[in-house]
């Protein structure tokens, strides 16, 4: 089986390279449109992103394990809820975000605002001397110095655009309308992964999603929003046993607590 990897917001499929190193199976990792590759302009929200997905996977001709993480989390979550796609298992480490109760932090809220939004983007796509980048904000999050400069060479114009079209598309929340779809249990085996690093981590929400859908969950304890760069033999690790021990493909029953891993 492959694995699918798909990245989030604003990263490039490099983000699983130490990790996809380390497992020893079939691997790819997709890139989003607008993310150092053009954007289709029919690409002009969440659920076009999604569209987008199921064809990549539909293309893949077989049933794949998938990872997401942020943004690449959120797009598997739509897949394995509400599209008729040959998915084996699936991974998500931002699943609080489906929260009922969830809340965007402040810079996705900032996204999500005209000009705000537009003004924000074009100040860090700036390359004077002392300006902030979008690496620089990311870094005390767990992004690497290299990804982090990569990331910065493919800010463009483009991605700046995909950026605010998915967060324009995803207000209040995931929940206000991709909710309905996966407020059960899931067809097929899950893992919710929670790094309790992240300073803008929501263990509660996550556990609390992971039995709503019937998934498993694993607190990364001490990693941030990018375990899989901060320490990519663990990731590997959680990933390989979740794929060995996954149980049969049917769902917990709703209400059920998760399998939690620590």
């Amino acid at each position: 089986m492959t694995v699918v990897f798909l990245h989030g917001v604003p990263e490039t499929p490099s983000v699983w390279n130490d990790l996809r190193g380390r497992i020893d199976r079939p691997t790819t990792a997709l890139r989003l449109p607008g993310f150092g590759s053009p954007r289709p302009a029919h690409l002009d929200g969440k659920e076009a992103y999604a569209d987008w997905l199921a064809n990549e996977l539909r293309a893949l001709g077989e049933p794949v394990d998938l990872v997401g993480h942020d943004w690449g989390a959120h797009l598997v979550m739509r897949i394995v809820s509400a599209y008729d796609v040959p998915v084996r298992s699936w991974v998500s480490d931002v699943a609080h975000g489906w929260h009922p109760d969830y809340q965007w932090h402040e810079a996705a809220t900032l996204f999500q605002k005209t000009p705000e939004g537009e003004e924000l983007l074009a100040s860090l796509r700036t390359q004077t001397p002392g300006s902030p980048s979008f690496g620089d904000f990311l870094i005390p999050r767990g992004m690497s110095a290299e990804l982090a400069t990569e990331v910065d060479t493919v800010h463009d114009e483009e991605m700046s655009t995909a950026i605010l079209t998915l967060y324009r598309s995803a207000w209040p929340n995931f929940y206000t309308d991709w909710g309905k779809d996966f407020d059960r249990p899931a067809q097929v085996p899950g893992l919710v992964l929670i790094p309790t690093g992240d300073p803008m981590a929501q263990p509660a929400m996550d556990l609390d999603m992971a039995t709503r859908i019937g998934a498993q969950a694993v607190e990364l304890d001490n990693l941030t929003h990018y375990w899989m760069l901060q320490d990519p033999d663990r990731g590997a690790e959680v990933l390989n046993r979740f794929w060995d021990t996954r149980p049969a493909c049917h769902p917990v029953p709703m209400g059920d607590a998760p399998v939690k891993w620590i």
